[in-house]
Formats: structure tokens, sequence, C-alpha cells
């Protein structure tokens, strides 16, 4: 079984492919057989939609609370417990258990520095994809998140690096000659550091003068400034020439996977400073990914504390469905409002009675319709909250199925139209395939029992039953997130701060 490991593992870094995951699978399989057998159970749980809860798996295990059947009493009380501090029907389960996953994955296995690593999540990422994570695109922003904070890492050792080589360099000059020769010989040095990569970034993120703080993140509020941030628009002096050239060969056999792909494919694509082994990089990637927990676990607070902001005495506020987000933020505004919610159905999973429950439990005025009732009820609505599955680079909205004739009827009776969502559900993706984007179909059974198919009149019938909505950026007024309120048309500026533009199609 070992040579048989060994072998395909020399297979694969001789072959390696970066359209597959196949080159990170063998070495961890020959480092660190530990971490694969998380993966897989992980990617096992991810295939069987127990991860997930707004797309296949919501639709399939739709249960009715109402329902006298004990065992959908118990199903539903099992759904409900909780992982970590939040609830198994919460869409931030999925993306809790892949930041632990991750975290578990790059906090104990055998990488050497920042091109390794990217290499590594690079290959994590197309493995959680290909194991069903297209259909949770958060599991995917998750992964380009951590790339673009070792992106911002590797940034900023360089900078520090560059402050204290000149620092020494200026010192050891000062020494050598007077302090008139010495301020002369300054100049090219400052030349020198003003066209590197490193002194550019540090003068994009200080306007006003003075050296960048390591620890604050390099996110410049000017579009210029943004421009010389980024990494792909700088031309570095000390990286090899020609895209086409690579090494010939490569050390023997026995030489580590993650290494040869680093040094084959990922040369043309960093900087010589992501070779660099710096003895604290592993830390403070880990007090990254530390940092992104907390911010999930306090998504609904930061979200709820602007409800007031929002949501005014004596308003109509029409929702379509169940959301999780969209239930704790009408719970907060009704602690200091008071507002009547006119809840969607929802069919033919009816997950708006679920919503009406609960809203009603806690003292606020609901009220259930049909969804055809939808536009006829939407001359009398104030504002109209709807939850959100992804949103993409465009400014669209990818949002349970139902929602898009829910904005076609708020927009014709000029109703503003607010999206909930935190931001991890932000999606570098622009909506090529129109409703087909990111969308997905489940088994009719929910609609129509399939004895009833067995009809001859209904033998002909095809029945399509989607899980999502594409809603184009017109229809949308406002995105309320958990760093603030913006509109579609500055989704993009959000693209650029949260992650790296090569790290898009990651």
């Amino acid at each position: 079984m070992n040579i048989e490991t060994t072998s395909n593992t020399n297979t694969s870094s001789k072959n390696y492919n970066l359209s597959t995951p196949s080159a990170v699978r063998p070495w961890l399989a020959s480092k660190h057989p530990k971490e694969l057998a998380l993966l897989d159970k992980f990617e096992t749980e991810l295939r069987l939609g127990r991860l997930s809860t707004s797309s296949t798996a919501s639709a399939k295990s739709s249960i009715d609370v109402n329902s006298n059947d004990n065992s959908n009493v118990l199903e539903y009380q099992t759904a409900s417990k909780t992982y970590g501090g939040v609830s198994a029907s919460d869409r931030r389960l999925v993306t809790f258990r892949t930041i632990e996953l991750l975290r578990s994955l790059i906090g104990t296995t055998k990488w050497k520095n920042a091109a390794q690593l990217m290499v590594l999540l690079r290959g994590l990422g197309r493995e959680l994809h290909a194991a069903g994570g297209f259909r949770e695109p958060a599991i995917g922003n998750i992964v380009r998140r951590i790339m673009c904070a070792v992106r911002q890492e590797v940034e900023n050792a360089d900078v520090q690096d560059n402050i204290a080589t000149s620092a020494a360099n200026s010192m050891g000059i000062s020494n050598s000659k007077n302090g008139n020769d010495a301020s002369m010989n300054m100049q090219p040095i400052d030349e020198h550091l003003s066209q590197s990569f490193s002194a550019r970034v540090s003068i994009s993120n200080n306007v006003g003068g003075g050296i960048v703080d390591s620890s604050a993140p390099s996110r410049s509020p000017s579009l210029v400034n943004l421009l010389w941030a980024n990494p792909q628009h700088l031309t570095y002096n000390d990286r090899r020439k020609g895209l086409d050239r690579r090494k010939d060969s490569f050390s023997s056999v026995d030489s580590d996977p993650l290494d040869h792909i680093a040094a084959t494919h990922e040369e043309d694509d960093f900087p010589p400073s992501f070779y660099v082994n710096r003895q604290h990089f592993r830390a403070t990637i880990m007090e990254v990914i530390q940092e992104f927990m907390i911010d999930l676990e306090d998504l609904h607070k930061n979200i709820n504390d602007q409800a007031t902001s929002h949501i005014h005495a004596g308003e109509v506020v029409l929702t379509y469905g169940r959301s999780k987000t969209v239930e704790s933020f009408l719970k907060a505004a009704a602690k200091t409002r008071q507002f009547q919610v006119i809840v969607c159905e929802g069919a033919p999973h009816f997950g708006g009675h679920r919503m009406a429950k609960s809203l009603a439990s806690a003292g606020i005025d609901t009220t259930v319709i049909n969804d055809s009732a939808t536009f006829a009820i939407m001359a009398r609505v104030n504002k109209v909250l709807l939850p959100a599955h992804a949103v993409l680079a465009n400014g669209g909205l990818i949002a349970p199925s139902g929602c898009n004739m829910v904005a076609l009827a708020a927009v014709k009776n000029a109703v503003p139209i607010v999206s909930i969502t935190g931001m991890f559900k932000l999606c570098p993706m622009y909506p090529h395939e129109g409703q087909d984007t990111l969308q997905d179909f489940v088994s009719p059974s929910s609609v129509m029992d399939y004895s009833e198919l067995s009809d001859d009149v209904m033998a002909g019938v095809e029945l399509i039953n989607p899980v999502h909505d594409y809603l184009a950026p017109e229809l949308i007024g406002l995105y309320l997130t958990n760093i603030g309120a913006f509109q579609p048309s500055y989704i993009y500026r959000l693209l650029a701060e949260y992650y790296h533009s090569d790290d898009w199609e990651s």
C-alpha cells in the first residue's frame, strides 16, 4: 500500500496539471494522512448535502413544524442543534466548517513559504469545488479571502524588510562618511526605494506621509492607491523575464511534490518575496483566520445594529420565504419599532410558514400570503427585504426561487428592495449564464408526488424545480451587510478589498 501511494505521488509530481486538484491530494496522502482523512470527511458531508442549508439539501428536507408527525418534529429538533454557537439551519454553518477545516490543514501541514501555501489553498479550493462546493459559493469565498490575506501579509513583511534594509544601509553610510557626504549618498537609496514594489505599497498606504503599519490592513480609499496597491499592476525588476521560461528538470523523485508544484507553475505567478521562509508567517496567518471566525460570529450582531436605521415605525415590510439573517434583523428592529411584516409562503417548500411563526412568537404583527398574491399586495408595502444566496461581481443577487417575481412586482410599484446578507456571500463571479448562474435543480417530488407522474396525462410533462433566482443589479436598491450598506454599483470596490484579482478563478 505504501509503495502504491509513493508511486502515485511521484506520478502526480511529474505530470502536474493546475486544472485538477490531484497534485495536492497525493502530497497530503504521503505527508499528512490524518489531514487527508479530515478533508475526505468534510467532502463526504458536502456531497451528501449535510452542510447545505439553502440549496439542494434544504429543498429536499423541507420540514413542516406544525405537522403532527413525531418523526418530523424530531428531525426539526435535530436540525436545530448548534455547532460552534451556530444553528445547523444557519447559512454560516458551512462557512464555519470550511474555516475550521482550512485552519486545521494550514496549521498542521508542512508548507515552507507563502508560495507553497498559495498552491495548497488552490488545490484545496479545487477539491472542495469538485466535491459540491459550487452549490455553496461561501466555501470558495473563504478560500479566496485567506489567499488574499496571505498576499497582504507577504506585502507587509516585504515592506518591513525593505525598511529595515534601508535603515541599515543609511546607518552604514553615516558611519563611513561625514554628514554632508552621507546626506548626498542617501539620494540613490531613496530613488531605488521609490522604484521598488515595497516602497510603492508603503507610499500608496500613506498619503499623508510616514511609515506604513504592518498590522493595519492594506486598504486604500482612492482608486489611484488601489491600482498601486495591487501587485498585478507592477513590474518586478528581479523576476525572470519571459513567461515561457521554466526549469527543464527538477531534483530526484524523493523531492517534495509541493516543492515541485511551487517551483514549476507558481514561478510565474508570485514575486520572489513569496519564496522567502519567514519564521512567524504561519502564526500570522493563523491569527488572520481566527479574525475571520470572530467576524463570522458577530455577523448577525453587526447587521442587527443597523436595523433601526432602515426599519421605521408604522412601515409594512414584505419578505419572502425564510432566512435566519432576515429573521434576526426583523426581531432586532421590533425591539424599538412597531411595524407589520408580510411573508410570502415560498412554495413549494413553504419556508415562509416557519418564518411567520417565528416572527409572530416574537410579538411582530405578521401576515402570510400566497406567492401569487404578491403583486396585488405590493401597493401597500413600504419596503421589501430579500435574503441572499450569493452576491455577484456585477451587483446582481442570487436569491431563493421566487424572489425575482417579488422584485419585479416591487419595481413596478416603486417599492425599494433591500437585500440583507453577510460579506462571506460576496462572490467574484459574473452572471454570464443569466438565470442559470449558480443554479441548482432538485427533484420535483416536493411539487408533485411520484405516484401522480405515472398517469398517462402527466407522463409527457417535464417538471422543473429550480432552487434559485438571479436578480439583476437594477432591481436591487441596497445591500445591507455586516460592514455597512452599499449600492450594487459599489460591489466591484468591495471585491477589490476582499479578494485579489489573481485568485478569482482559484
